[in-house]
């Protein structure tokens, strides 16, 4: 034991002792039944329990007896005691999701029955509109196995090259062929799996050509270039180490260069209010310019996204950058109903803003999801998200939207649910929808995210304790008079039957918080739950201090005594602090 000493004031002093993490009861419990008399457990007994309560139908002798040797002291016992067995089970060994696993989902079946880790705007260093744009993010993405990549290209002042920005904004460019090489560079860093680049297009016909003579040579034969329009998408498989170009077809100029550019600036001074004396700074905008990103400039509404251009037309419009688009995009004229038609002989990709979506599952929800059984849906965040801040991704997943668009930079609760989600698969930013979503019924009825399911299973969790806070915090960091005040918050994100948000009691004064609760959490869609954890530091007169967080697929947990990492914010990992948890499927 050791003790802490806190100031109170000038003249006064606090101590606080400061025990070492100690097993709890039920640990060491399952310790005495599973050891002999002289408190020792064997290979034997350590394999029966690592099949019995651990859940691990494959461990084997040699799995036992390697845990021994690391864990086991004093070899001549040849076994473990009850100290070994706790930091056994509390190493970073032995975590939540099986290491294992890795890429366990069949890879082989269309991009379009599958989840993909998806950023927007990606080359911001902020918000949306006066930070640095920049490449990165972007490598920062593709090392957390993001695999869609969205680059707004304008021309650059002198009209004679591409930049990368948030256009009309104060955002600071950054040259597109620098975004290009360095996607060519880190791509395939983290998972080999395709890398999806989604281009926002604000360039005249000869400004594409340029594009398209960038991208050629900066990829070469990783660029996945089909010849013509696909009628079912490739793989993940497929196109391994491959980068793909999804974007619309190039629109056919009518008007002259210099008409444009006229509409483009007087846009500019409708939009926007540029304050001279802080030109870096956030100024004060009216609403209204924040409609902008509800309609993405890619997914106009007043253009015709068929293929069958006029020939003459055709001549106009950039061919071989039209042929890079592996693909296309566009919403087409019409309605939602019309944006939605899905036809057999040509699959495309659908972007809807998080507004329009919210507003399409209220009247075309089956649509949507027959829709991106065959095709790619993308959902991006609405225009006044000008923190570059994120909305609930669920919204997207549950009616098949595989690329819901987030603000990598954009930390809170749901970036730490899209870091839950891909997770799953190895973290290889793809993740398999479940077959509820792929497959049409008996009646050629479709999953109904609101419909009074049956539960399919139970989970429970028993939250034993956390420790490492000390180690990775100075010691006022949470209070400045006396040690935190622990507890913990869990939930259950996913469909709406199954969402539910609990928590354990406060623990005073206390690093090693040894909460020792049990909760149960009843799941009608467990394919889709995200297990979501954050443990916060009471305080009596401010808000509560945030402690850490995570998020873990339900579908991948590990049965068992698990040590579940925690992470910071912006989903950094702590190098020590962990819970002790218990997760059964009943």
């Amino acid at each position: 034991m050791s003790k802490q000493t806190y100031k109170v004031g000038f003249f006064f002093r606090r101590q606080f002792t400061m025990a070492a993490a100690e097993a709890p009861a039920d640990i060491k419990n399952l310790f005495k039944r599973y050891s002999d008399d002289s408190g020792v457990m064997s290979v034997q007994n350590l394999h029966r329990f690592l099949i019995e309560i651990q859940k691990e139908k494959n461990a084997s002798l040699e799995n036992a007896e390697a845990i021994i040797n690391n864990h086991g002291g004093d070899s001549k016992q040849k076994g473990l005691q009850l100290d070994g067995f706790f930091k056994c089970l509390f190493s970073d060994v032995n975590p939540p999701l099986d290491p294992k696993l890795r890429i366990h989902h069949d890879m082989t079946a269309p991009l379009s029955h599958y989840y993909i880790y998806t950023g927007h705007n990606s080359y911001l260093t902020g918000n949306q509109l006066s930070s640095d744009c920049s490449d990165v993010p972007i490598i920062q993405a593709l090392q957390r196995s993001v695999r869609v990549i969205e680059l707004d290209i304008w021309p650059n002042s002198d009209k004679d090259d591409i930049e990368v920005l948030h256009g009309r904004t104060l955002t600071a460019p950054v040259a597109l062929i620098k975004c290009l090489r360095s996607i060519k560079e880190h791509a395939f860093s983290a998972s080999e799996y395709p890398v999806v680049i989604t281009l926002e297009d604000h360039l005249t016909p000869d400004l594409q050509e340029k594009v398209a003579e960038m991208i050629t040579q900066t990829f070469g034969d990783m660029l996945f270039s089909p010849s013509e329009s696909l009628k079912e998408l490739p793989s993940p498989e497929s196109l391994r180490k491959r980068v793909m170009i999804s974007t619309k077809p190039p629109k056919e100029y009518l008007q002259s260069k210099e008409v444009k550019e006229k509409d483009d600036t007087k846009k500019e001074a409708e939009l926007f209010v540029v304050s001279t004396s802080s030109p870096n700074s956030l100024i004060d905008l009216p609403h209204n310019v924040f409609q902008q990103d509800d309609v993405d400039e890619e997914e106009d509404e007043d253009e015709d996204e068929n293929d069958e251009e006029d020939p003459k037309s055709e001549k106009k419009a950039a061919s071989e950058y039209k042929c890079l688009i592996a693909i296309h995009a566009g919403k087409g004229k019409g309605g939602l109903s019309d944006w939605l038609r899905v036809d057999l002989n040509k699959v495309r990709r659908l972007s809807l803003s998080e507004p329009e979506l919210e507003k399409a599952v209220d009247t075309h929800a089956k649509e949507i999801i027959r829709f991106s059984q065959q095709n790619l849906l993308r959902i991006y965040p609405k225009g006044i998200r000008v923190d570059s801040s994120n909305y609930d991704p669920f919204v997207g997943w549950m009616h098949g939207a595989q690329m819901v668009a987030f603000n990598m930079q954009g930390y809170g609760r749901s970036l730490w649910l899209m870091h839950g989600m891909f997770r799953a698969n190895g973290g290889c930013g793809y993740v398999k929808k479940p077959d509820l979503l792929l497959k049409a019924g008996p009646n050629n009825e479709v999953f109904d995210p609101t419909a009074n399911l049956p539960v399919k299973t139970t989970l429970k969790v028993t939250v034993y304790m956390g420790d490492g806070w000390d180690k990775d915090f100075d010691q006022t960091h949470f209070d400045t008079y006396s040690p935190p005040d622990f507890y913990a918050k869990l939930g259950i994100a996913g469909v709406p039957a199954d969402e539910v948000k609990k928590r354990t009691k406060m623990m005073d004064d206390n690093w090693i918080p040894s909460w020792d609760e049990q909760f149960e959490f009843p799941l009608t869609v467990p394919e889709l739950a995200l297990l979501r954890i954050k443990v916060l530091d009471y305080n009596l007169s401010d808000k509560d201090e945030f402690a850490g967080q995570t998020c873990l697929p339900v579908a991948e947990l590990r049965q068992g005594i698990r040590a579940v990492p925690l992470y910071d914010r912006k989903g950094g990992k702590y190098s020590s602090v962990k819970l002790l948890m218990r997760f059964e499927f009943i």
